[in-house]
């Protein structure tokens, strides 16, 4: 039988940043020992594809469903998939500290925000702290803008893959960085939908 709320060890009144809301299974004190790690920084580093810092910073790894990049800092034991996370929280976290997320409730449910839209951006610059109200607000506002990442055909999964899998193939091909620019502007650009203007 489940112990009472109050009884509960510290690490599981901590909540999820992404999707549903949803209890988090990673102690604060787990996910600091991560980003102290600089193996496992080194090792997300090889992963995220960094440009200029107004620009995205590319997950060019795993995607999951929701178009977001996936990874994986630890092997942990239990269920498949533990100590697999998501990049854009990890990097936000290795930019600004390991978030506290102790004492959210309902409406108010922490989520991190893609000020630019681009679900497998890493770039901590293009993330701030939110709500999921708020988040839910900013994609009711932007999702019908034609030109923008939301209204992608592919869907936010879709996209994201295509430009991962664009800038893999400018690394293997030995390409200049404007080379790989110009071949993510192709892979965001697939994706448009039909417009008259």
């Amino acid at each position: 039988m489940p112990s009472p709320p109050s009884e509960q060890p510290q690490h599981d009144d901590q909540l999820a940043l992404f999707g549903p809301p949803q209890r988090a299974r990673i102690p604060a004190e787990l996910w600091q020992s991560w980003l102290d790690d600089p193996a496992v920084v080194a090792r997300f580093e090889a992963k995220r594809y960094r440009r200029s810092e107004q620009t995205c910073w590319i997950w060019a790894a795993g995607i999951s469903s929701t178009g977001h990049g996936t990874f994986r800092a630890a092997s942990l034991p239990g269920r498949s998939r533990r100590g697999t996370v998501p990049a854009h929280l990890f990097a936000y976290q290795l930019e600004h500290g390991v978030i506290p997320r102790l004492g959210w409730s309902g409406a108010d449910d922490p989520c991190l925000c893609h000020r630019c839209d681009e679900a497998g951006c890493v770039n901590p610059a293009h993330l701030r702290l939110g709500t999921n109200a708020e988040n839910r607000a900013e994609w009711a506002r932007r999702h019908r803008n034609p030109h923008g990442p939301l209204a992608d055909l592919r869907g936010a999964a879709g996209r994201a893959r295509a430009v991962a899998a664009a800038i893999r193939a400018g690394i293997t091909a030995g390409d200049t960085a404007d080379q790989i620019e110009r071949r993510i502007r192709e892979a965001q650009t697939a994706g448009a939908p039909l417009t008259l203007w």
